[in-house]
């Protein structure tokens, strides 16, 4: 699938954000989280488990990067962004349903996940035309 520059913008933010966070997560957790407010102390269990799913998260930012490179890994590319996108702030509202509401930079989190979710929805939804000659949908997303 070729993709048009709006969609290639789309999968790039997605990619290099998650590509960055994961990173900063794996690598500075400390730093990372205190720039939502969030102290950690020195234990290696829960820095283990903060530090795991961080670079799982840079490694599905570099798939997203894929797919602006390689047309044959646009569609696992864009089903990993999705996952990624959706995932998080369904975790989020999850965590305010069972917790209560966070700190305004965690909020602001959500609403930026949200934004990226919406449009690779939009970038990426099928587009069809209707054949008038045949009058049945024609599928022009490739």
């Amino acid at each position: 699938m070729k993709l048009n520059r709006f969609q290639q913008i789309i999968l790039g933010i997605s990619g290099v954000t998650a590509c960055a966070i994961g990173t900063l997560i794996a690598l500075a957790p400390h730093a990372f989280y205190a720039s939502y407010g969030i102290t950690l102390g020195q234990d290696p269990n829960l820095l283990n488990e903060l530090r795991a799913p961080g670079a799982g998260l840079a490694v599905f930012g570099a798939l997203m990067l894929a797919g602006m490179f390689r047309a044959a890994m646009v569609p696992i590319a864009l089903g990993v962004a999705l996952t990624v996108y959706l995932a998080f702030p369904a975790g989020r509202i999850v965590g305010i349903v069972l917790d209560g509401m966070p700190a305004g930079s965690v909020i602001g989190a959500l609403g930026f996940e949200i934004l990226i979710a919406g449009l690779l929805l939009v970038a990426f939804r099928p587009m069809r035309k209707v054949d008038a000659s045949a009058e049945r949908f024609v599928d022009l997303s490739g």
